[in-house]
């Protein structure tokens, strides 16, 4: 098979080894554990970087689980080679956030409907207004059907796509009035990728912490016990 030739070296996988559907988490390491846990036959396709991508099969189904590293360009670059490059159709991403409303607690589940963003990232599109980024409908009514099957009450609604992990201006709970439930660094890109290529993508996120009780969970425990998220994207990919 023969290497498909891209601008960029970030992905380098054989033609046809990268399956129509990508699970997508930040860290490689998360990567790693989807495939050793959940996927039969899992071989590893991508390590360029560091940035681990494994193809094998859950249920019967051919997936892919590919990192994207941390915020928005990096997801962007990653997104926008599987999409146009890779042949694929939809990427779910399943990843962690911090709480804004104070509906959520640790541990719960979002479904990111919308993506608010601080972020110029639509500004490559040269739009006259404001794009707003918004998931696959298949997708998400998929994956609220699918949690009522695995026994999950999910949240629905807006996320906050943001470019600063540490914000000077302490910004972020402002966003709460709007009724923006989580924040995270990737899924406004995501989407915007996803409709600019004509394709599909879900983010679906676990509660790390809340930026109003300080409540939180470690590296480790982010890195192998969010695995109800990654078996509803699993059931839906």
């Amino acid at each position: 098979m023969a290497i498909l030739e891209s601008p960029s070296a970030c992905i380098a996988a054989e033609e046809g080894v990268i399956a129509k559907a990508v699970l997508m988490p930040g860290d490689p390491l998360r990567a790693k554990f989807i495939a050793r846990e959940y996927l039969e036959n899992a071989v590893l396709v991508n390590d360029v970087r560091g940035i681990q991508g494994y193809t094998g099969t859950y249920k019967g189904k051919r997936v892919s689980v590919m990192a994207s590293g941390m915020g928005m360009p990096s997801i962007g670059i990653y997104s926008y080679e599987l999409f146009h490059f890779f042949d694929v159709e939809n990427i779910i991403r399943v990843g962690s956030a911090g709480a804004i409303s104070e509906k959520l607690r640790v541990r719960d589940i979002v479904l990111g409907m919308g993506a608010c963003t601080d972020s110029n990232y639509a500004a490559q599109f040269s739009l006259a207004g404001t794009f707003a980024p918004i998931a696959s409908y298949r997708l998400l009514t998929a994956a609220a059907e699918a949690a009522k099957e695995l026994g999950i009450s999910p949240h629905v609604g807006n996320v906050l796509s943001s470019d600063l992990f540490y914000d000077d201006s302490v910004s972020t709970l402002k966003w709460r009035k709007m009724g923006v439930l989580a924040v995270e660094m990737e899924t406004a890109a995501l989407y915007m990728n996803a409709a600019r290529a004509g394709k599909e993508a879900l983010s679906i996120l676990t509660i790390s912490d809340h930026l109003s009780t300080g409540e939180t969970t470690t590296a480790e425990e982010r890195q192998t016990t969010f695995t109800k998220m990654m078996e509803l994207a699993l059931e839906i990919a």
